[in-house]
């Protein structure tokens, strides 16, 4: 069954005609979608597909789209980028609570994510998966309705890129946002999400729904169908050297 079942019979998100144009080049062009509340979504596409185009219109950071756009959406959104974009003046607890109050809330929030006592830490003193931790501790505390990733884990190493997919998961179990992640890769996406869109010419070219329980591995071979179900998609043959 589903995760979240009982949510899924509302949007988070309703987009209807968007279209975003670059210098006369169409990026997006006329996508319609919805997203339940609750689901964990990931967009896959071509560098130069509209990926984080279309999150940052999602988001709400971008005017100069066409079409209805975000018809209907949460209004606690959070985002959540490559770069954790922590202040280097602030230390970890300031960062997290950047606009908010709430000191208690804040220590949780680190605690959640594994980082209870380097609370008074410098940015420049945590490594790249602490920070990334430091980043969604910073999301969560301002209890988002929506999650908005945009390759959150394109810049760590492998392992910790495995340990930080399993943090987002128990996040995501735990307080439930809808999210919307968008990556490059492949496996990310079918690990972590429970349906993956695929990016093409503008428009959503695939729309997979990924029906496995949670945890999954890597190493599932029951997983091999969809990734290469994806990387058809793409135009990726496994065996191309």
């Amino acid at each position: 069954m589903a995760p979240h079942t009982e949510q899924l019979t509302r949007p988070a998100v309703r987009i209807r005609g968007l279209t975003r144009s670059f210098e006369g080049r169409t990026v997006l062009d006329g996508i319609d979608l919805d997203i339940p509340a609750g689901q964990f979504v990931a967009l896959l596409g071509h560098s130069g597909s509209g990926k984080s185009t279309l999150l940052r219109a999602v988001a709400g950071l971008d005017h100069n789209v066409t079409g209805s756009g975000r018809l209907t959406a949460p209004e606690r959104v959070s985002v959540v980028f490559q770069d954790s974009r922590l202040l280097p003046w602030r230390r970890v607890l300031d960062n997290v609570l950047l606009g908010t109050g709430g000191e208690e809330k804040g220590r949780a929030a680190l605690a959640e994510v594994g980082l209870k006592g380097r609370e008074r830490a410098w940015p420049g003193e945590l490594s790249g998966g602490e920070a990334q931790r430091a980043a969604l501790a910073r999301s969560l505390v301002r209890e988002p309705e929506l999650l908005l990733a945009d390759e959150p884990f394109g810049a760590l190493d492998a392992l910790t890129r495995i340990r930080m997919h399993a943090l987002l998961r128990e996040l995501w179990k735990a307080h439930q946002p809808s999210v919307l992640l968008v990556t490059h890769d492949v496996d990310e996406a079918i690990v972590l999400a429970d349906r993956v869109l695929m990016l093409d010419q503008g428009r959503i070219g695939l729309d997979l729904t990924i029906d496995r329980p949670h945890p999954r591995s890597y190493r599932d071979p029951l997983l091999g169908e969809y990734r290469e179900r994806l990387l058809a998609a793409l135009g990726v043959t496994e065996d191309a050297s």
